[in-house]
């Protein structure tokens, strides 16, 4: 009898693990993917400003450490909003009584994040003012935020494709921002 509870136990659970462990496969694949993606836009659009600006060599290799410097603090700070942001939404449930403490520090250092984020620009703007003519530091920040706006566009359909799109009551998506000033998507 014994044998058989064990048996029955392993035919039950051995799909469970088996899609856990496809999970955690998929995601470290994703987490590859999106870096390597990653790696390919922020070459494209390195290679693009080099064109759009007119930069030298000094200014592009000047530019790409700056980026390279000021993109890691972004995407770090980035991530932690993000895992704030999940948490202030854990906490408003419907249904679920919040926990406020927990909720203020999520908020207060959500306000924090907000702030070191403009720190992060305007050390980054300081830096290649240095290097960069101001038309060509002006035409670099409208190409960045071109850059963010696309991205996300592409994330918000990403969400919605994975069916993780809107919660309950937040209505359709808006309409869905193309191109830039000239018409040209990046």
């Amino acid at each position: 009898m014994r044998t058989y509870i064990l048996l029955s136990l392993a035919v039950l659970l051995a799909p469970c693990l088996a899609a856990q462990q496809r999970d955690s496969m998929s995601a470290q694949s994703d987490t590859a993917e999106a870096g390597r993606l990653r790696r390919e836009i922020e070459r494209r659009f390195s290679d693009r400003v080099q064109q759009d600006l007119k930069l030298t060599p000094d200014q592009a290799t000047k530019l790409r450490a700056t980026q390279e410097r000021f993109g890691t603090r972004r995407r770090t700070l980035i991530q932690q909003q993000m895992q704030r942001r999940r948490g202030i939404e854990d906490q408003m449930q419907p249904g679920v009584p919040a926990n406020s403490d927990s909720l203020r520090k999520l908020m207060d250092g959500m306000q924090t994040g907000r702030a070191e984020m403009l720190n992060i620009e305007q050390d980054e703007n300081r830096e290649m003012s240095g290097y960069l003519t101001p038309v060509q530091q002006a035409r670099f920040q409208q190409m960045r935020e071109q850059l963010m706006r696309r991205v996300g566009e592409l994330r918000m359909r990403r969400r919605e494709g994975r069916g993780m799109g809107r919660g309950p009551g937040m209505g359709a998506p808006g309409p869905r921002l193309r191109g830039g000033r000239r018409g040209r998507g990046i």
